[in-house]
Order: C-alpha cells, then structure tokens, then sequence
C-alpha cells in the first residue's frame, strides 16, 4: 500500500511538473510605498488593476513588457534572496522595461534601505504559453 501511495505521489508531481513552465528572468527592482507621491495621489491603496494594497502584503508592481512574458494580475512569483512569493497586483508607469517594484506598505526607510538592484525572479506558466 505505502508502495503504490508513493508511486501515485510520483505520477501527480510528474504530471504538474509538465504542465508548467518555468522561466526565470534577471530584472532590476526597486521598492515602493503606499504614499500618495508614490502612486496614485487620490487612491494610493489601489493598485493600477484595481486591487486593494495593505501592509504586509507580498506583491509586486511589473514594468508592462513583463506582462506580455506572462507575469499577470494574480501569477505568483519567487525573488531570489527573499523569502516567499510574491503576487503580481500593480503595473508600473509605461516608462519602465524589465523591472519590479516591490511593495513595502508604509515603510518608506525599508525602500530607501533596498534602494535599486538587480534580482531574479522565478515564475510558471501552462505549458504551451506562448506569451514569450
């Protein structure tokens, strides 16, 4: 029993591994808070989709190029060196290519303390996903 338990374990592990692919991407990231200077003066807490923003919160804001590589509203993201995943919820000014924003609340010290710096970020998509 414990033998076709494990086996089963296996197929489905196998199954998920092949359905989604994986792309890892080097982008710069920067960091930002919920402060009216910083993004919609009117609706700081919204992110661009709409989505409420509130300390604590793991998200990320995309520059809109990482979009179309499928990194949308909702997909789960990795940052190496940094605990957990993220979830995509804001976009970034039109301005920008190959970037993250990474969300702070309202610790603006901890922004200026992460400043500007290259990451790589890891994400899956449905195999056969041809935003790339």
């Amino acid at each position: 029993m414990k033998e076709i338990t494990i086996a089963f374990l296996l197929v489905l592990l196998i199954a998920a591994c092949a359905t989604h692919e994986k792309h890892t991407l080097t982008v710069t990231a920067t960091a930002y808070n919920t402060l009216p200077r910083q993004t919609n003066r009117y609706h700081s807490l919204v992110g661009a989709w709409g989505d409420s923003l509130k300390p604590g919160m793991k998200v990320i804001a995309v520059s809109r190029d990482l979009i179309k590589k499928g990194l949308h509203r909702g997909q789960k993201v990795k940052i190496k060196g940094l605990k957990g995943k993220y979830t995509v919820m804001d976009k970034m000014n039109k301005r920008w290519a190959k970037r993250i924003d990474i969300y702070m609340g309202n610790d603006k010290e901890k922004a200026l303390e992460w400043g500007k710096k290259k990451v790589e970020i890891t994400w899956y998509t449905p195999a056969g996903n041809n935003d790339n």
